[in-house]
């Protein structure tokens, strides 16, 4: 018998079967396929029908175990974006919506606010809400139609009324009710500005969070210490953390700002300092935590992250301020191995590069503590500053890295940490890696960035004002001298040479071989014809000694 003559074969049967055969011919359907993610595609039509079929047997009063087995039909049948027509319409979502009790309001209708549903009174119904948040999941991520027709019955607001009920959740349940509030904020991105004005819902998450990581407030925007002999944080928890963190990003991404979002928001970094504090039961799982924070933190304002080194009743170091930095150190590290990876930079390293590039802007004990542990004092400068395995040498390669999003980030980092002074990026970097962040910004004949910084002056090393002199401000090393292949030319010899070379020079020119470039007052190139033509109006008093 063929796969389509078995299909039809169910068809048939679930027409005039009774509930216990329907449930045991569904049962063996979800056994031969609960590993199949690739499906014919001639027998599209009757998985289709198949799709009604199960949600017209859903409609009924049937019992848990057969919704249970007609929902694991469906969530296998969701894996195909082409058969969804029957589920992604009103009446199908409404209906996978009652089994994953988020109704109980006036759907479609008024905005009264939705009654907190209950939780699942035993181990079936549990089973059954599962189930059928995890089939929500899957039509929702593969059907543009049902994402539609889910803002239409504010299924959201449904998912906003169970974050209310966060505190009696099974882990399940919780899981795939955030999961699936992510993937509506994802896919809708008109849904999230309502979700935040209508439903305070960055607040919701953040409440989930704190009931999740079980957060003790010592002030208003301090967590406190997580204990040192505290077992690391469970997977179940911190699995329904991240899903949180990825709901919040979603739901932070533009932000409106006012006295009450700013105040939200420093709830939020404090709650992300103390996941970045917090050990997972693996390593894997803790870098993955610190990557959700990351890019959270990346969507709140800047002038909020005085919440991650700000800890009164904690205290901090004396010479930044008084200012805590272990979660700065944390980012640092975080950092560090995310560049030691060496692949997927763009996603996985400018996010932090980003934050404490901006951290560091716009707080001065961040950039002041940043830079002593990644541009500590010069001492030895034989050596480029592209090699070696410090974290300078790190970030110095990755100026010349082939993906502009990486060179870019990773130079305007350490020119902030430079306080935007061309100078001083170039002796910790040399001229040849800087040149392009200083062609960028303009600034080719020197100066500095636009940031006001603090008056504070870098102090240099003896070994590095002795060697001053004598590095090549190139490549930002002094390089063992070279032998001078002139030194035994005679002068007719040496005219020879340079009228040969500018010949060379002058052929490339006029076949557009080459171009001869020049810098402009502003720091920008130009061809070298411009820059030697000053604009009417610059020719003022010529100098005088």
């Amino acid at each position: 018998m063929t796969a389509v003559m078995d299909l039809n074969n169910v068809l048939s049967q679930l027409e005039s079967a009774n509930e216990v055969d329907i449930e045991e011919l569904l049962r063996e359907f979800n056994r031969e396929n609960s590993h199949t993610f690739t499906f014919d595609q001639k027998e599209e039509t009757l998985r289709s029908k198949l799709c009604q079929s199960v949600l017209i047997v859903l409609g009924m009063q049937v019992q848990h175990s057969c919704q249970k087995t007609c929902l694991e039909t469906l969530r296998i049948l969701s894996r195909d974006k082409s058969v969804l027509a029957p589920v992604a319409t009103r009446d199908g979502i409404l209906t996978l919506a009652r089994m994953a009790r988020l109704s109980g309001w006036e759907i479609g209708g008024d905005d009264r606010e939705p009654p907190q549903p209950s939780a699942p009174a035993t181990e079936e119904e549990r089973v059954v809400v599962v189930e059928a948040l995890k089939c929500l999941c899957n039509v929702v991520y593969n059907s543009a139609a049902a994402q539609q027709v889910s803002v239409d019955v504010k299924l959201a607001h449904g998912l906003c009324a169970s974050l209310r009920a966060a505190a009696a959740w099974h882990h399940e349940v919780g899981l795939f009710t955030l999961r699936l509030l992510f993937l509506l904020s994802a896919l809708r991105s008109d849904l999230r500005g309502e979700l935040r004005r209508e439903k305070q819902v960055v607040k919701l998450l953040a409440e989930v969070l704190e009931h999740t990581l079980d957060v003790r407030w010592d002030g208003t925007y301090e967590v406190a210490r997580p204990d040192p002999q505290a077992l690391p944080l469970p997977a179940e928890e911190n699995e329904r953390a991240m899903e949180a963190l990825k709901a919040l990003f979603n739901l932070t991404v533009s932000n409106v700002g006012g006295v009450e979002d700013d105040h939200q928001y420093r709830v939020i970094a404090a709650i992300l300092r103390h996941v970045l504090m917090l050990r997972t039961e693996t390593e894997e799982k803790t870098e993955e935590a610190h990557s959700h924070a990351v890019n959270l933190l990346n969507n709140l304002p800047v002038s909020c992250l005085d919440v991650l080194i700000d800890m009164p009743v904690r205290g901090g170091l004396e010479e930044y301020g008084g200012k805590n930095m272990e979660a700065i150190q944390v980012l640092l590290e975080f950092m560090e191995k995310r560049i030691d990876k060496g692949s997927n930079y763009k996603e996985g390293l400018t996010p932090i590069l980003s934050l404490l590039t901006e951290g560091s802007r716009q707080h001065r004990e961040i950039r002041r503590y940043i830079k002593a542990q990644v541009l500590p004092p010069l001492t030895d400068v034989k050596i480029r500053p592209e090699v070696g395995t410090t974290t300078r040498n790190k970030l110095v390669r990755l100026m010349t890295h082939v993906e502009m999003a990486v060179k870019q980030a990773a130079a305007e980092f350490l020119f902030v940490l430079c306080k935007e002074s061309v100078d001083n990026l170039l002796k910790y970097t040399g001229y040849g890696n800087a040149a392009g962040l200083l062609m960028a910004r303009g600034l080719l004949g020197g100066g500095r960035g636009e940031t006001e910084y603090s008056p504070d002056e870098d102090s240099d090393t003896e070994e590095y004002k002795t060697a001053k002199p004598f590095i090549n401000p190139i490549t930002g090393h002094v390089e063992e001298p070279m032998p001078n292949p002139m030194e035994e030319m005679t002068e007719e010899q040496k005219e020879y040479e340079a009228q040969k070379l500018v010949n060379m020079l002058d052929k490339l020119s006029r076949q557009n071989f080459i171009r001869p470039i020049g810098v402009k007052p502003d720091g920008t190139f130009a061809p070298l014809e411009e820059t030697l033509c000053a604009p009417p109006g610059d020719d003022v008093a010529s100098d005088s000694d």
